[in-house]
Parts: C-alpha cells; structure tokens; sequence
C-alpha cells in the first residue's frame, strides 16, 4: 500500500507573511480579505498574520525574499493582479513576478503560494477575487496550510 503524505487543514500556531499589490486594489483587496478570512476560519490569530502592501506586482519578489529569508513564517502568499492592456508590458510582469516568487520558494524551501491573477479585464479579475468564480486569495491561503502540513509530514517520515 503507498503511502499517501497531505496536509491538514489545521494552521493553529502558523505564521504567515502576505505581500499584496495595490495596484488595481479594487480587486487586491479583495484576495487580501479572503486569505485573511480563510487563515483565521482555520486557526491563525490575527497576530500571526502580517500583511506588506507594495506598489505593484513587479515589487512583491523583493518584498517576499526579504519575508522569506526572516524565518518568521511558516509560509507567504503572494497576491495581485495583473490585467492585460495594449501593450506586451502585461507579459513581461507576469513572467518576472512567477519566477520570482518560484524562485524564493526554491531557495528557501518555503511554501510561497501565488495568488496573482493575470486576467484579460477587470471584470474577470473581479470575478475571481470573489464575484463569480471563488475568491484565489482564500485558494491561496488553503494551498500555503496544506503545504506547511504536507512539509511537516514528509520531514516526520523522512
């Protein structure tokens, strides 16, 4: 029988880190609320939780190393939200700021969940900031606990 390592949905005692951008806030804070709803319906005190709040998304890496390289969390959730306009400048963001972030995740072997949504308008950025199609920074939130869990169990089993 394999044996099969997940983690729970239970982040009582867990530190998370937040790097949010404010550009296009209408939907950013949006994701900000979800997360923070889900971490706390899951046990996080509100104290456990520190938010960063950076001017776009090119800027959360930097902020999010910094977060990383502290040792003060168990994990970060990265959010945002990146809307395509007339020019190649939504694709050159979208790609620094994802390998950024996976980037900081490997170096420190520390969950870092993205939660930036890079969407065609602002009607279907809104739509998955909660509107329509679920909230990504609550889904976000649930992968960071399940990640801190799933690590926790596989280092037990190792």
């Amino acid at each position: 029988m394999a044996r099969v390592i997940r983690g729970k949905m239970d982040a009582t005692g867990l530190r998370f880190g937040l790097v949010v951008s404010q550009f296009n806030s209408l939907v950013t804070e949006r994701l900000q609320a979800g997360a923070i709803d889900t971490l706390t319906r899951h046990g996080v005190k509100d104290d456990d939780i520190d938010v960063v709040l950076v001017p776009g998304g090119f800027d959360i890496p930097l902020f999010a190393k910094k977060m990383a390289a502290s040792g003060r969390y168990h994990a970060l959730i990265c959010l945002g939200a990146i809307i395509r306009g007339e020019t190649p400048h939504f694709d050159y963001i979208a790609s620094a700021m994802t390998q950024g972030v996976k980037e900081i995740m490997l170096t420190h072997g520390l969950p870092v969940t993205f939660g930036v949504l890079t969407t065609e308008s602002v009607d279907q950025a809104l739509d998955r900031a909660g509107a329509k199609l679920g909230n990504k920074g609550s889904e976000a939130a649930i992968a960071a606990i399940e990640m801190v869990n799933a690590l926790k169990e596989l280092e037990k089993k190792a």
